[in-house]
């Protein structure tokens, strides 16, 4: 047997390598990626914001970065189902941590994600974010817009996020809207997926509701996305309350009759043809999770989004 080595995480030697880390132990980043700030030579960057004071049901998001990465430790660096492929064999990844945030002061954080995003993507880098609550999306679309214009928004969720705001507000169920009338996202090209409440307000993006989701084949979903985006670039979000309770029991926000985590995640493979700017993955709240299934479900979304990144790098690099 080939000699183990342990702690990847802060030992690795490049930000290529593969880990070998018992998942039972070692030190707990995303994937086992190094932990570093150094953004030179970097393809894609995972980073945390453990921000949930914009919550309007139950807090505890804030603990979801450091859930998803404790879950991500599955993922031991075998070529990564079902991408055929050690994702970063190719695609240099680190993880960048946490933003840290002022918990005694809210009215600076979203100044401080987009300071911190902007750093990111200015370094050329692919920026994967693990939530946090869903206002963080707002901050970090900010940043990207800055660099891509407005961007299709594919929403996963079982909200609109689009209730009325005003200035200063921090509401995790309003950032869609204020990203809409700010211009920050395309709405005519924006799509979100698996809503089943209502919000006074679609603000002109398509939805494919709940009900329709689940009559849906997955193709017919993905093709659906991919046909309403077309060329355009695109800022992938999902909020993991998109999924059942059934599969994501550990979020603020659960809603009754959302998909299940495998129809979700064949969705996902098959969005390959997007332009895909930015991701995130938030909602994620362990406390109310049962046997990890959320967390599991959070990595394992993620996990797809930096294997879409990996095929996208590939592809054009030849």
């Amino acid at each position: 047997m080939a000699p183990k080595t342990i702690d990847h995480a802060i030992t690795a030697g490049s930000l290529r390598s593969a880990a070998t880390d018992p998942t039972h132990a070692g030190v707990l980043s995303f994937m086992r990626r190094k932990y570093s700030k150094r953004l030179n030579g970097v393809d894609a960057v995972v980073w945390g914001i453990p921000f949930d004071a914009a919550t309007s049901n139950r807090p505890g998001a804030r603990f979801g970065p450091q859930a998803i990465r404790r879950a991500s430790a599955i993922f031991d660096n075998d070529p990564q189902y079902p991408f055929q492929r050690n994702l970063f064999a190719d695609m240099a990844t680190i993880d960048y941590g946490d933003c840290l945030l002022d918990y005694g002061n809210h009215a600076k954080t979203p100044a401080t994600i987009e300071r911190e995003a902007t750093k990111i993507l200015k370094s050329g880098a692919y920026l994967l974010t693990l939530g946090g609550d869903h206002f963080v999306t707002y901050p970090i679309l900010k940043a990207h817009a800055a660099l891509h214009g407005p961007l299709a928004l594919v929403q996963f969720d079982a909200h609109q996020d689009t209730w009325p705001d005003e200035k200063g507000r921090i509401d995790h169920g309003s950032f869609v809207g204020r990203a809409a009338r700010e211009g920050l996202i395309d709405v005519e090209r924006s799509i979100q997926i698996g809503i089943r409440t209502h919000a006074p307000d679609d603000c002109g993006i398509r939805i494919v509701h709940g009900y329709e989701v689940e009559e849906m084949r997955a193709e017919e979903i993905a093709d659906t996305i991919v046909r309403h985006v077309g060329s355009h670039s695109a800022y992938l979000t999902f909020d993991i309350d998109c999924l059942d309770p059934a599969y994501a029991p550990g979020t603020g926000t659960p809603v009754a009759g959302g998909p299940s985590s495998a129809k979700v995640l064949s969705v996902l493979r098959k969005l390959g043809a997007l332009h895909i700017a930015g991701s995130d993955v938030v909602e994620v709240a362990p406390a109310y999770d049962h046997a990890d299934l959320t967390a599991i479900a959070g990595s394992t979304i993620a996990m797809y989004m930096l294997g879409l990144r990996a095929e996208w790098l590939a592809e054009r690099r030849g």
